[in-house]
C-alpha cells in the first residue's frame, strides 16, 4: 500500500490554487466537479512523487481550524482484498459513489477519520 494523497477543504479556490501552484510549483493534474456540491482540483510536483487534492465545497467558505483536513489516501493492488481485511477487522466503511465511476472505499480510523483506499491503476 501506498500514500496516494491528502484532501484539505479551501475556502477560495483561485486564492489556493494562486499559493500552490505559484508560490510552491505546483501543476494541476486533474479537476472534476460533483455537481453543485464541490469542486476537486488535483495537484503534483514536478516528479509526481504526492498528489494534494483540493476540495471547495459549493457554498461553504468558512471552516474551523481543523476540520478542514478530508482524509488520507492509500493506493492498494487489489481493492476486493482490502475490503475483506476491513470487515475481517470489524472496521467501519462505505463504498464508493457509483456516479463517480471509482473504486474506492473509505474506511474510519479508531479516532474517526476518513482513509481513503483507492484500487490503483
Amino acid at each position: 500500500m501506498r500514500l496516494a494523497h491528502t484532501m484539505i477543504r479551501v475556502k477560495d479556490l483561485d486564492a489556493t490554487l494562486s499559493f500552490y501552484m505559484d508560490f510552491l510549483g505546483l501543476r494541476e493534474v486533474r479537476r472534476t466537479t460533483i455537481g453543485e456540491e464541490a469542486t476537486l482540483v488535483f495537484l503534483t510536483d514536478a516528479e509526481e512523487r504526492y498528489h494534494i487534492e483540493l476540495t471547495f465545497n459549493h457554498g461553504r467558505s468558512e471552516y474551523a481550524l481543523g476540520d478542514q483536513f478530508g482524509h488520507l489516501a492509500f493506493l492498494v493492488e487489489d481493492l476486493e482484498a482490502a475490503i475483506r481485511k476491513v470487515e475481517a477487522g470489524g472496521w467501519w466503511y462505505r463504498r464508493s459513489r457509483p456516479e463517480m465511476q471509482s473504486r474506492y472505499i473509505f474506511v474510519k480510523d479508531p479516532s474517526g477519520y476518513d482513509i481513503e483506499i483507492l484500487q490503483s491503476h
